[in-house]
């Protein structure tokens, strides 16, 4: 546990991975970077699975980022540095390019890496009182080309511009305007508001959930690269599906409808 862990467990439907180091603020260590992948694909294995939900422990950070203590051994030396930035950037490919839908929710310091992570999912939902920064400008690191892009794909050159080369904090109702807040609740009722809006979204059929996350996926691809065909076929298996009569029945009986992701 010295330099913290992720832990994975699944419950109605979301499979919650909780970046477990409070002591640093939730900090990311080198090893809790190399074993996202490998968490996010069980969850992507698991066909009991709807979404990913991604958080931190504690009220007090969502995660501050990288773990700095590491930075002597794990970011000095070429070799050192290409070793974790393949981590980093193997950790956030994972996670935005899953075929599951990702929510991050976001409670207190959301810095540097940990605002990679939050922007690295589909949807953020945030406690009022969060923090945001990138610090990386005031820190001398250099920010990879590959974290860059995601954050102009997720909200346009101009607030990625501004995040990154001001490296300014902000509220969470400026992360609301940026962008990189999808909702945001008051922090005494966030835990109950979050809840009721990830039940909704695990209560959705999965196979349209699948289409829309694989159209999103590859939309983040120059448009030459996208496989158009693959997404058009995700759509068919949703009107060829039991779930596509489940919820024309359900919606004609006036009831919820129960989807089996078939």
């Amino acid at each position: 546990m010295a330099d913290g862990r992720i832990r994975y467990r699944v419950e109605d439907g979301l499979a919650h991975l909780t970046i477990a180091q409070p002591a640093r603020m939730n900090a990311m260590s080198f090893d809790m970077w190399a074993s996202l992948p490998g968490l996010l694909a069980q969850a992507e294995a698991d066909g009991s699975v709807r979404a990913v939900v991604l958080a931190g422990e504690g009220e007090r950070a969502f995660c501050s980022g990288a773990d700095i203590s590491q930075f002597g051994e794990k970011r000095s030396g070429t070799a050192a540095v290409e070793a974790y930035e393949e981590a980093v950037s193997g950790g956030l490919a994972a996670l935005s390019r899953g075929v599951k839908p990702s929510v991050a929710l976001v409670r207190g310091v959301c810095f540097g890496g940990g605002l990679a992570l939050a922007l690295s999912c589909d949807l953020r939902l945030v406690a009022e009182g969060a923090r945001f920064r990138i610090p990386a400008a005031r820190l001398g690191l250099g920010y990879a080309y590959a974290n860059v892009e995601m954050m102009v794909q997720r909200l346009g050159p101009g607030a990625a511009a501004d995040i990154l080369l001001s490296a300014r904090g902000f509220d969470a109702a400026e992360a609301l305007r940026l962008g990189v807040a999808t909702k945001v609740w008051p922090a005494v009722g966030f835990a109950a508001e979050s809840a009721e809006y990830l039940a909704g979204l695990a209560a959705n059929a999965p196979l349209t959930l699948r289409a829309i996350k694989l159209a999103l996926n590859q939309l983040t691809r120059p448009e030459s690269q996208r496989d158009v065909a693959l997404a058009a076929r995700a759509v068919e298996n949703c009107f060829e599906s039991e779930d596509y009569e489940e919820g024309r029945r359900a919606f004609a009986e006036k009831r919820a409808p129960v989807f089996k992701g078939r």
